[in-house]
């Protein structure tokens, strides 16, 4: 252990990176219910089982790949948010097959991977502009958050209002106000595995009501379903929309994983000297592998979790954190039925706390500059309105990009938004 994640060196011992890691897992065990969830209910083919399967495997390997290739201690997962985009904006709102998305999240993982390889990427990351990818933070969190109230019966469609508060005093809804509740006072307690922990009481409150329901003769271990194995559709690769799903599903991933790379880094005093991470070229390579091996198993965008914070809070320092959270993934691989167990109800508490972490970014939008604050504001609030993560992202470059040449402030705008701003402009206005 010593040689390959060189403990002494980074002040740890193999009992505390082991402990780091449990933290981790506590903390971001709970994709394990929601993602599974949310994929599954596409159906025509995407069940929940195999989702499961796809999501473990699809972690294990990109987090192996970060301990040994990095020597981080950072966890990956199918990424929050980017799920939703891919079920409810891709699939549901788009029309496209879920083999589609698939493809997407493929040809975006081997695009990242080719970036990881050449040093491509700082030119996109700098293309973007700062607010603007705070703004994407914000709305992705209010995007989630306002899928989680839909899924659990809080709020329900209204032909009048739109939307409306459905009837709080009984089933999925009552649960899930009192998950929410749960969660959110085990989280002002800093109880450890806050999110996890308030998704099982509430699944727990759920039976007698009615909206956990547990199967006859059910066992909670079961071998684990086959994951949807290379399931590509590459037949509209060449479209417009499709770059944009495209791009969108490459916007989120990379800037998610370098902010997360750079927060968890500083976090743990692994940052060097001259500001930079190190081996971040391994660990974005470890995020791309993740990513293209998880759409080639039947998931979603895989990317580096925040959650992380935990593990590095508990000492975590090496690669060998994520040892031991990769080994209690693949435990959980033969415990798919207490997973799948857990109702819309009591996991719309953990998207909801998720999308308060989100919000958190919206303190950082410099709205006092009109050039810099509406276009921020139109990438927020299209992607809850708009129900379209990729929307926000379409409306606020092109908004940026537009004030910022008509106000004079060329030196703002560079090369590659321009080239972005056209393209999004073309798919808006061309009919298809």
């Amino acid at each position: 252990m010593e040689k390959l994640f060189k403990l002494k060196e980074h002040g740890t011992t193999v009992s505390r990176e082991l402990a780091a890691g449990l933290a981790t897992f506590l903390t971001m065990a709970y994709i394990l219910a929601v993602n599974p969830g949310m994929l599954g209910s596409i159906g025509n083919g995407m069940t929940p089982d195999a989702v499961f399967t796809a999501t473990i495997i699809a972690s294990v390997i990109a987090m192996l790949v970060m301990a040994f290739a990095a020597n981080l201690p950072i966890a990956l997962a199918p990424g929050m948010g980017i799920n939703a985009f891919f079920t409810y904006t891709v699939v549901f709102g788009m029309g496209y097959s879920w083999q589609i998305a698939l493809t997407a999240v493929f040809c975006e993982g081997l695009f990242f991977i080719l970036l990881s390889f050449f040093n491509v990427r700082e030119a996109i990351v700098k293309a973007i502009p700062a607010n603007l990818k705070r703004a994407v933070a914000v709305g992705i969190g209010l995007f989630i958050t306002m899928i989680g109230l839909g899924n659990s019966g809080i709020m329900i469609r209204n032909e009048s209002t739109f939307v409306s508060l459905g009837n709080l005093t009984s089933g999925a809804p009552l649960v899930a106000l009192t998950g929410i509740i749960i969660t959110t006072i085990l989280f002002v307690r800093k109880v450890p595995g806050a999110i996890l922990l308030g998704i099982l009481l509430t699944t727990l409150i759920g039976i007698p009501l009615g909206v956990t329901v547990i199967p006859e003769n059910f066992s909670p271990l079961k071998l684990p379903a086959a994951p949807l194995l290379f399931q590509f559709d590459f037949s509209m690769v060449f479209s417009a929309k499709f770059f944009i799903v495209f791009f969108t599903f490459f916007f989120v991933d990379i800037f998610d994983t370098i902010g997360t790379l750079v927060g968890i880094t500083t976090q743990a005093g692994l940052v060097n000297k001259d500001g930079t991470i190190p081996r971040a070229k391994q660990a974005l390579l470890a995020d791309a592998i993740g990513t293209a091996t998880g759409a080639a198993l039947g998931t979603s965008t895989v990317t580096s979790y925040i959650e992380s914070a935990s593990g590095v809070a508990a000492g975590g320092r090496t690669g060998l954190t994520n040892i031991s959270t990769a080994f209690l993934f693949l435990l959980s691989l033969f415990l798919s039925p207490l997973f799948l167990l857990v109702p819309s109800a009591a996991t719309a508490p953990a998207l909801i706390m998720v999308g308060f972490f989100m919000m958190q970014s919206v303190v950082n939008i410099n709205f006092k500059d009109p050039t810099e604050g509406i276009p921020a504001f139109f990438t927020i609030f299209m992607m809850p309105f708009a129900y379209s993560i990729a929307q926000g992202i379409v409306f606020g470059v092109i908004s940026y990009v537009v004030l910022k040449l008509v106000s004079g402030k060329f030196k703002d705008v560079n090369l590659v938004s321009i080239i972005l701003a056209v393209i999004f402009l073309l798919q808006i206005i061309i009919p298809h």
